[in-house]
């Protein structure tokens, strides 16, 4: 996607505060009132010297101590208001930001998600947005505080004398804003390799970690080892030049307030020998100059870290800005389900010009069993996401009961499908909440009658904890045949009108596979069911075999 500028990056985040912009007014607030606190503190012993030295000033020399302790006390509670206040809402805004994000996802999913790298969806779900987090509880209030402070700072030097106010609004400029701005732009790039690199070498340990048993079976752990170095060192490099900015930054603002400290030295010494102001002025002035340049620092510091944080939310927000494969339909629709058509369907997927189907058509009524099979590649499981909705079809239409598919409510026609694919994915959690999850509020008898009807029942009450027992990350505690069969008890117990079902038993043996067969012939006669497999068994409980042919659904003989 198109890169976006900064500012717009930038415009975009604040436009998040929205819903908290009455807590970011309170945290500004508080902290333009900690500085000035914290200046006061300065100021006052300047003018309790210069009281001491020279004699009556606008205040005595024991009521500026007393100013002092009062404004010491007060900068440690502003400063603990702001703090609460800013992080209230950095972490308010990373719930809602996830929240989106997780909305977004599921909006995408499954057709735009099936090519994105999951290491890299996870690196923005997880570090991107907790890189934000930077920018709501040290940028956008920093920028206004020091706005704020350093405007007032140059006011009260100005009526000290016209020159300190000029002067002072000059270096506040060059630290606070042209520093910033050009250092953002000259780190920009190497902010946006550095996320890239980051969230690929995420995806390599990813990888790595879920093949862990390949790579020692077949001996590539040097190999592997060689490649993660590689990343390393690819992202230290990236950090390195981030850091070597940082330094140069940060070296360049010193030297700049340091030479504004020299010239109100010599401003002050000229004002003060030529009789223009007290020694108390003087010290007042070099004190202001010297103790605000805080909120300006801040800023000159967050250009780096802009850096990472704008990186973080062009990614973010390029996945906001993502299209959805399809629009989601709202509402609620009653679905029977009794007959299902493809009507002289055409479709090409995006990514390619040649069309898989070309005015195909087929008509299911419900109850029918329907068998598809071919080599792979003709379209098969693509025939399954078009009845799934993943993607719509150029031409023609898909029908249920005669209502187009891209017009019923997503839900309902969630509700009425249930798809058993060949590779079942199983949540780090116990058995009987796997299998749950075709059914939420099923009570333990359903989940247990579903697991009968899928084979698994037996193997499970052998386990010590039974359907409490824990499957491990990706099911990894269990073998693919069990997985695969845990999957076909989830889809039980969902209990859709329509069964479908691609390569559900690629992972079975004879024996289990003849069972499973058999307990869909038993207990879902009633149920249109649509099965792809490559073997001749599975398909003997289907009445009708479809095969693709020419890009169209030719029943076979």
């Amino acid at each position: 996607m198109k890169r976006q500028s900064g500012l717009k990056i930038m415009r975009r985040l604040i436009l998040e505060l929205k819903p908290l912009i009455h807590v970011m007014v309170m945290t500004i607030t508080l902290g333009v009132l900690g500085f000035l606190a914290a200046i006061a503190i300065g100021v006052l012993a300047a003018i309790a010297l210069g009281t001491w030295v020279e004699g009556s000033s606008v205040v005595s020399f024991e009521t500026a101590l007393v100013l002092m302790g009062v404004c010491a006390v007060s900068r440690g509670l502003l400063r603990y208001g702001e703090q609460l206040s800013g992080h209230y809402i950095a972490f308010k805004i990373l719930y809602l930001l996830r929240d989106k994000i997780f909305a977004k996802l599921r909006t995408l999913a499954p057709a735009k998600l099936e090519g994105k790298d999951k290491g890299n969806l996870i690196s923005m779900i997880t570090s991107d947005i907790e890189l934000l987090e930077v920018f709501y509880a040290h940028t956008i209030a920093p920028i206004a505080i020091a706005i704020l402070t350093n405007s007032l700072i140059s006011f009260v030097l100005s009526q000290i004398h016209p020159v300190y106010g000029w002067v002072s609004a000059i270096y506040f400029i060059v630290v606070g804003v042209l520093i910033p701005y050009f250092s953002s732009i000259s780190v920009k790039e190497a902010g946006v390799l550095y996320r890239q690199v980051f969230a690929d070498s995420n995806q390599y340990i990813l990888d790595s970690l879920r093949g862990l048993k390949e790579i020692i079976f077949f001996n590539q752990g040097a190999n592997r080892l060689a490649n993660l170095d590689h990343h390393s060192c690819t992202l230290n490099q990236s950090v390195r030049q981030i850091k070597n900015h940082e330094g140069f930054v940060t070296g360049l603002t010193g030297v700049i307030i340091s030479s504004a400290m020299l010239v109100f030295t010599g401003i002050g010494f000229y004002f003060y020998t030529t009789h223009q102001l007290s020694l108390t002025a003087v010290l007042v002035a070099l004190v202001l100059i010297a103790s605000s340049f805080g909120p300006v620092v801040a800023l000159s510091n967050l250009s780096n870290t802009l850096a990472h944080t704008f990186a973080c939310a062009q990614r973010l927000f390029d996945l906001l800005d993502e299209v959805p494969q399809v629009d989601e339909v709202a509402g609620e629709m009653e679905i029977r389900a009794d007959h299902l058509a493809f009507d002289r369907v055409t479709f090409t997927y995006p990514s390619s010009d040649r069309a898989i189907f070309k005015e195909a058509s087929i008509s299911i009524s419900k109850g029918d069993k329907l068998a598809l099979v071919g080599p792979s590649g003709t379209g098969k499981s693509t025939f399954i996401k078009l009845l799934m909705r993943y993607f719509d079809v150029q031409a023609g239409r898909i029908t249920i009961d005669g209502t187009t598919i891209s017009k019923i409510p997503t839900n309902a026609l969630k509700a009425k499908q249930t798809l058993v694919s060949q590779e079942t994915y199983l949540f780090n959690d116990t058995i009987v909440n796997n299998i749950r999850i075709g059914k939420a509020e099923a009570t333990l008898e359903e989940v247990m009658q579903a697991a009968k009807q899928a084979a698994i029942h037996e193997f499970i009450m052998t386990l010590p904890k039974g359907y409490d027992t824990s499957v491990g990350e990706l099911g990894g505690l269990l073998s693919s045949g069990e997985r695969q069969r845990l999957g076909l008890a989830r889809a039980f117990l969902h209990n859709g009108d329509l069964l479908i079902l691609d390569e559900p038993t690629s992972n079975l043996d004879a024996l289990n596979e003849g069972s499973i067969l058999k307990s869909i012939r038993d207990y879902h006669q009633e149920k249109t069911i649509i099965l792809v497999s490559h073997r001749q068994s599975t398909t003997a409980i289907c009445d009708q075999v479809y095969q693709l042919k020419d890009r169209k659904l030719e029943m076979s003989s």
